[in-house]
């Protein structure tokens, strides 16, 4: 039985080294399976977001991030490969995925991206259908451990995991429904789906939808084996950027003070899952 696990791990290891569109990237460790616990509690995504078809917000999404990633490549922005913070982020991704399927059974079919933008820009995100982007500036400007970049991470990909902005765009069409939003639901709503998702890189989520974000980039985190309670050093740090104009990154998202006091909330869920992948890592 030990020995048949360890096979799926590695197999699923290997499929999602070749999702993230790089040869040089080494497989997840073999433990990156996670006990079996519960976690932390989110509850079902929105029904809503069935009303928008997902593989035609992923259409988009995969668009947008191709025109992003080209033309920071023409402004020699896109960091490459070999470069150690493109390492550093596609290792702490590699760790993070495994564990996406949890969350939507989807995420195992998305044809992962992870690539570094050399920006003073403070951000991240990961667009839907698993589009991840870092800005070098969130790592830079707030000197982030990879506990905290993990958290960063996790975060981001919770978003695309839990639909959230396939769930705003439904509400979007919903605010203009007629012959537009019958025209999306037939599959004649090219253009009504460009005008609604065409702002995905600037897309403004809710305050519940922020929340839940931490909590599943928590886990995410944790189940990896990097600390949760990073979150609490993350925010005090973004907290005391935000003293002036806010991080982008910030911009949308609960107060630093609300975001600590709910991580903590939440640490019991999430602290066996890194206490027990820190003793798989040690064997």
């Amino acid at each position: 039985m030990h020995t048949s696990r360890r096979s799926g791990s590695v197999s699923k290891a290997v499929l999602l080294a070749a999702a993230l569109g790089a040869s040089s990237l080494a497989m997840a460790p073999s433990w990156a399976r996670g006990p079996e616990l519960d976690g932390v509690k989110v509850g079902n995504p929105s029904f809503l977001r069935k009303l928008y078809p997902a593989a035609k917000l992923e259409y988009t999404a995969t668009q947008q991030y191709q025109q992003l990633t080209q033309q920071a490549e023409a402004k020699h922005a896109l960091l490459p490969a070999g470069h150690p913070m493109t390492e550093r982020v596609r290792r702490i991704a590699r760790e993070l995925l495994p564990f996406a399927e949890k969350f939507n059974p989807r995420a195992k079919d998305w044809d992962w991206k992870v690539n570094v933008i050399n920006s003073k820009t403070v951000n991240a995100f990961c667009m839907p259908g698993g589009k991840i982007a870092v800005f070098s500036g969130i790592v830079n400007e707030l000197q982030l451990t990879d506990d905290e970049l993990a958290l960063v991470m996790g975060h981001e990909i919770a978003h695309a995991l839990r639909e959230h902005a396939r769930e705003r765009a439904a509400k979007g069409m919903l605010t203009n429904f007629g012959i537009i939003a019958v025209g999306l639901l037939v599959g004649n709503g090219a253009g009504e789906l460009a005008r609604v998702s065409g702002g995905l890189l600037n897309l403004k989520f809710s305050r519940g939808d922020e929340s839940e974000a931490d909590l599943v980039g928590m886990e995410l985190a944790a189940r990896a084996g990097y600390d949760p309670r990073a979150g609490v050093t993350l925010w005090e740090k973004m907290s005391a950027k935000a003293k002036g104009a806010p991080p982008q990154w910030m911009s949308t998202h609960p107060s630093g003070t609300t975001r600590i006091a709910n991580i903590k909330k939440h640490l019991d869920e999430v602290m066996p899952l890194y206490e027990s992948a820190k003793a798989s890592r040690r064997n």
